[in-house]
């Protein structure tokens, strides 16, 4: 379907994925950075598609996550608008950067929306606090795009920012902010950065871009043909009428994993920037979460149950537990409440390394919290021994857990809330409130809420060991069986 200029819809695109290593440990790779409640209680995902259904015009917005992310991306979305809405929701079966992602959603954009459709896109972890200024940054990057341009978002630095990289604008394209591209730079040392501020001409990479879907991919082949060549055969393999639409795994690992910038926009002589100040940041260390917060007379920034004396400078970060600062000077301290944080606000960017650590220890801390949301719904463990665990599940109503068993632990289920139903075996029987069950090792069991409120159990796991790789599965309605 072709659409003229003046029909043609801009799309906006949601890039949602990455673990957010910097602000650990409440960004985790099971709960990454998107799903971050700040100080209103809104998600930075939620906050992302509020933003794009501002300026979509009712056009449908296109999000391109994971499966381990779909569902609870979803149900966020529903929870923020009562209801679900025209999301389209693309998943991948790994990482490959940002060029596979947006190079799919432009392929997607072209087939249902036309080739002349625009696709607008943003990363579902950054923050923009004034919409009037990003809605006319968005009209004036469409216009650009409709041009052929391919178009980023230069943000007017207000310090010598040495984590970003930047945009060094050329000649002056429109009358209200949008210029050539002259160069991309990346991160500059402090000095370097002091002259990009004191110069006028570099700004703030965004990381969200503006292009027609056919635009996009003509460049695409003229500079990363092997990307294009491995995005089409992935899109021509897809099931475009299944929703979501799910990648298949074994073409898109061939992608080749670059990011846009590297494929495209660095190479490319046909770049526009438009240039502007929306309120953005890219929340990317703790040092940027304390920043939206008010401070006290002594400097500290407090979110949630902490007390200090005689401590200045300090952001505090704690749930469920008190914490208390005495006599300490611009450190950030965040309780997880299964993990602690302490860190001086200056050196916040290397929390990346305690991640890089864990991983080599293969720590849990690294993918999950105590709380950890699945698509029937979540659990919380409230014990983790050398000999048992315990947790706390929550089932929503209507939802099941997949059919399963283990090799290397029993369960003990005991229903406190609700009613659920248990396949034990080849037996199926109801458990009400305050009534369990025994699982032994290597039996086959499922668990289901059939009815309209949550189901509250306590599981006890005993044996000698109790990874979640220990679940081998048999059937699952969420696709988690391939």
């Amino acid at each position: 379907m072709n659409q003229t200029e003046s029909t043609a819809p801009l799309i906006p695109v949601i890039l949602s994925g990455g673990a957010g290593t910097r602000l650990w440990p409440v960004s985790r790779r099971a709960h990454p950075k998107p799903f971050m409640e700040l100080v209103d209680g809104e998600t930075l995902a939620e906050k992302t598609l509020l933003r794009a259904k501002a300026v979509a015009d009712n056009a449908p917005v296109i999000t391109v996550t994971s499966r381990d992310y779909y569902f609870y991306t979803r149900d966020l979305y529903i929870g923020l608008q009562g209801e679900p809405g025209n999301e389209k929701f693309l998943l991948e079966p790994m990482g490959r950067n940002t060029a596979p992602a947006i190079a799919l959603a432009a392929l997607c954009v072209r087939e249902f929306m036309g080739d002349r459709a625009q696709l607008l896109v943003m990363p579902a972890d950054h923050l923009v606090s004034d919409l009037r200024n990003f809605e006319a940054a968005v009209s004036e990057a469409a216009q650009l795009a409709r041009e052929g341009y391919l178009v980023t978002f230069g943000i007017h630095p207000t310090h010598p920012e040495t984590g970003f990289g930047y945009i060094r604008q050329g000649e002056a394209l429109t009358m209200s902010g949008g210029y050539r591209v002259a160069e991309f730079v990346e991160k500059p040392d402090e000095a370097t950065a002091i002259k990009y501020l004191e110069s006028g001409e570099y700004h703030w990479n965004s990381g969200m871009f503006c292009f027609q879907a056919d635009s996009f991919l003509d460049a695409l082949g003229r500079y990363a043909p092997d990307v294009l060549t491995a995005v089409e055969k992935v899109w021509a393999a897809t099931d475009k009428n299944a929703s979501p639409i799910e990648f298949p795994a074994d073409l898109f690992s061939e992608c080749p994993s670059i990011s846009v910038d590297y494929a495209v926009m660095e190479r490319s002589d046909n770049t526009a920037v438009v240039v502007s100040d929306f309120g953005w940041s890219d929340i990317g260390s703790w040092k940027a979460i304390s920043e939206l917060y008010e401070s006290d007379e002594g400097g500290n920034r407090i979110s949630g149950r902490a007390v200090t004396v005689g401590s200045t400078d300090c952001f505090i970060q704690s749930k469920d537990r008190v914490v208390a600062a005495v006599g300490v000077k611009d450190l950030v301290i965040v309780d997880a409440g299964d993990a602690v944080l302490v860190a001086n606000r200056n050196q916040a960017q290397d929390v990346k390394h305690v991640v890089e650590q864990l991983t080599e220890l293969k720590h849990e801390a690294v993918h999950f919290h105590k709380t950890v949301h699945r698509p029937w719904g979540s659990f919380t463990v409230l014990e983790d021994a050398d000999d048992c665990k315990v947790k706390r599940l929550v089932i929503k109503p209507g939802q099941v857990l997949s059919l399963q068993m283990h090799h290397r632990r029993a369960e003990h289920w005991t229903v406190i809330q609700g009613s659920a139903k248990v396949r034990l075996g080849d037996e199926e029987f109801l458990l009400e409130a305050n009534q369990s069950t025994y699982i032994p090792v290597e039996t086959l069991h499922r668990l289901e809420n059939p009815g309209d409120q949550d189901v509250h159990l306590i599981e006890v796991q005993t044996g000698d060991y109790f990874g979640e790789d220990d679940i081998v599965r048999y059937e699952d309605i969420y696709g988690r069986v391939k």
